[in-house]
């Protein structure tokens, strides 16, 4: 079976968040159980660098704004998945990060830039209009950049399934209605039965309403947007598609995140062979500046910095964590509000607070192996995968129960859940995992109950299997 999965990033060669890890390993997992699954991504800078060897595939015309794109193709370095690049300089090779410029602000042409990718993705899976040899029997879209594909796909009249999944709902790619013109869609998709979302153009809605069928990152998520709390607005409209709608649960990439072959470790460690992680410990401890300590409860904090992620809620009882006798290492950016309130609690708390503002794939590996628990207060999670990592580690997580986090942390098992997003809620959490530390054995068991569960991608590579096939059919 053959599937163009249509992506805005994917790692290693273009990472801004979870996407890119879904992106980089759930094509690799299809291919491993036997489906001919190939990638399409925007031809940024950085994935033009990170490649070698790409061969001109054909031009792409038809596209609006007038524009004429190429089409390269090269393997994925890592994994080898084929990888098709659309080329197109005007609207990807400039400087920043793929939706913002260096200051941060949203590119000014991001409804033209996505609609373009869009509409390339829907040509090369049209029976006709596609210039290549190798047609997909189905279209895989992620998140709202690939959102107006199903769009152009079925007002085309095109008979090629598509799938949307939802990675995070609340990013929807809303622009103003007069770019219902420049992404070249009819204007009778402009109602409530098609693009429109109060008064505005939306990308995501295009693909909830005009796609065959729909999955996001979690069965519990996948609950949770059909009701007001989060369903961002699309609620009526995911309710409505309920039958259409499935969660299937991320995977984690398990030859990138191994305690036991991890490249970024100082030491190597399993669940059989638990030592090789306090020297971990005692290693991170040095690198970071806190104070030496085998004993020493580690709290591990690996996120973008934002109100969604509950950081103000660690914030809040970060005093208690200390005053118990524990350390906080903290990874990320984002609002510079958070990023000031961990700057200074780090400067506040030398040899006790360790506060790194920015972003570091193999400190991200260091502090997950390192930590004893790992804090996840996130208000709402589609799926998470940095509580996977961190069970993968023998690093007990502490998690909100909501989307992902309620279906891979079992509470008192192998991690602890609180039910309400307020710092007491999260407090009595910590004192409950302070407590469970305190006694070598139970956590232990802990431990290793986490590592044994098994969030490789092939279980979920199988439902998309299973429902790519049911599509096809």
């Amino acid at each position: 079976m053959r599937i163009l999965f249509a992506t805005s990033e994917a790692r290693p060669l273009i990472k801004t968040g979870g996407l890119a890890d879904v992106s980089g390993a759930l094509p690799a997992a299809l291919r491993k159980i036997g489906l001919d699954c190939r990638l399409l991504l925007p031809g940024y800078p950085a994935v033009l660098a990170g490649i070698d060897n790409a061969e001109p595939v054909c031009n792409l015309s038809g596209l609006p704004g007038g524009i004429t794109a190429t089409l390269l193709q090269a393997p994925m370095p890592d994994n080898g998945v084929p990888l098709y690049i659309l080329v197109a300089p005007e609207l990807f090779q400039r400087e920043g990060g793929p939706y913002q410029d260096v200051a941060g602000h949203d590119h000014p042409d991001n409804a033209l830039r996505f609609a373009v990718f869009s509409k390339a993705a829907a040509i090369l899976a049209s029976d006709g209009d596609s210039p290549l040899a190798w047609r997909p029997q189905l279209l895989h879209c992620n998140d709202w950049q690939t959102g107006l594909a199903p769009a152009y796909l079925r007002l085309a009249g095109q008979t090629t399934p598509s799938l949307m999944t939802v990675h995070n709902l609340a990013y929807q790619g809303i622009f103003p209605p007069a770019d219902l013109a420049t992404v070249e869609l009819p204007p009778e998709s402009f109602s409530m039965e098609g693009v429109e979302y109060y008064g505005n153009l939306s990308f995501l809605k295009a693909g909830l309403y005009y796609a065959d069928r729909l999955t996001t990152v979690s069965p519990t998520y996948a609950e949770e947007i059909r009701q007001p709390a989060l369903g961002m607005g699309m609620q009526g409209l995911l309710a409505a598609r309920g039958d259409d709608l499935v969660g299937i649960l991320n995977g984690i990439d398990s030859g990138e995140w191994n305690p036991s072959s991890d490249r970024h470790l100082p030491c190597k460690f399993s669940a059989r062979a638990l030592a090789g992680k306090k020297q971990c410990k005692l290693k991170l401890q040095q690198d970071l500046n806190l104070e030496p300590g085998k004993e020493t409860p580690l709290f591990g904090i690996i996120a973008r910095l934002a109100q969604q992620k509950g950081l103000d809620l660690i914030l809040a009882i970060a005093d208690g964590i200390l005053h118990r006798g524990g350390q906080i290492a903290l990874l990320g950016t984002g609002e510079k509000m958070l990023e000031a309130a961990f700057r200074e609690l780090g400067a506040s708390h030398p040899g006790r607070v360790a506060a790194v503002i920015g972003y570091d794939e193999g400190l991200s590996h260091r502090i997950e192996a390192a930590s004893d628990l790992f804090l996840m207060p996130s208000r709402f999670e589609p799926c998470g995968l940095n509580q996977l990592y961190s069970l993968s580690y023998g690093t007990v997580p502490i998690v909100h129960a909501t989307g992902g986090l309620r279906d891979t942390v079992e509470d008192g098992v192998t991690g602890f859940v609180f039910h309400e997003p307020t710092p007491h809620a999260l407090w009595l959490a910590v004192e409950r995992a302070l407590r469970a530390h305190a006694d070598p054995k139970m956590w232990q068991r802990m431990m290793r109950a986490g590592m044994k569960r098994d969030f490789s991608w092939e279980k979920s590579a199988r439902e998309y299997e299973s429902l790519y096939r049911g599509l096809v059919a």
